[in-house]
C-alpha cells in the first residue's frame, strides 16, 4: 500500500481493484465515506497508471449506478481488467498502481470549439451512436484541435465527419 495519504475516492478505488484482485469479490462501498459518494450521482473516470504509463483507465460520462461511489466501484474494476487496450492487472502489479478518480459534471453542449479549453474541461465528440470522450488537463494535450482529434479517433469518427461537441469539468481525486 502506498504510503501518501489517499482521497477517500481513490482509497475506494484501490480497495476495490485489491479485493477484485486478489479474491475475485466486488466490495460493498463501506461506511463512512463522504456524504456527497453515497448521495450525488455523476460520471466517474478511474485512471490507473504503472510508473507513469497509463494502464488502464474506463469510465461513465452519464451516471449508470445509484451513486458515486458504486460508480467508482464499477469503473475501478473495469478501469483494471476490462480496458481493451491493456491485459488484466495482476496481483504482482497492485502496489505499483497509482489512481486517480475524475468526477463529471454534467455534459453541456458548445456551439463554438473556442468555447473549449483543454486544460479545463474535458471534451465528448457525438456523430450518431458514435461517441467518444477525452478527459482534461491530459500531459501532451495542449490544443483544442488536438483533444477533439484524439477524442474523434477513440470514437472512430472520421476526420471531415460533422460531429456534436460537448464539454465537461472534472474534479480529480489522487
Amino acid at each position: 500500500m502506498k504510503a501518501k495519504k489517499e482521497s477517500a475516492y481513490v482509497k475506494l478505488a484501490r480497495e476495490t481493484i485489491e479485493n477484485y484482485i486478489k479474491q475475485g469479490k466486488i466490495i460493498t462501498p463501506p461506511l463512512g465515506l463522504p456524504e456527497e459518494m453515497i448521495n450525488q450521482k455523476a460520471g466517474v473516470f478511474v485512471s490507473l497508471k504503472k510508473f507513469g504509463d497509463l494502464r488502464g483507465c474506463i469510465g461513465t460520462f452519464m451516471p449508470t449506478q445509484e451513486n458515486i461511489a458504486q460508480e467508482i466501484i464499477k469503473n475501478a474494476i473495469s478501469a483494471a481488467v476490462d480496458d481493451p487496450r491493456f491485459s488484466p492487472v495482476n496481483f504482482s502489479e497492485l502496489e505499483d498502481l497509482s489512481i486517480s478518480v475524475d468526477v463529471l459534471s454534467a455534459p453541456e453542449e458548445v456551439k463554438d470549439i473556442s468555447q473549449l479549453d483543454p486544460k479545463k474541461y474535458g471534451v465528448i465528440v457525438s456523430s450518431g451512436y458514435k461517441k467518444g470522450l477525452l478527459l482534461p488537463d491530459l500531459e501532451g494535450v495542449d490544443t483544442v484541435k488536438y483533444q477533439i482529434d484524439i477524442a474523434k479517433r477513440k470514437a472512430g469518427i472520421y476526420p471531415g465527419e460533422k460531429v456534436k461537441l460537448y464539454r465537461f469539468e472534472v474534479k480529480r481525486y489522487y
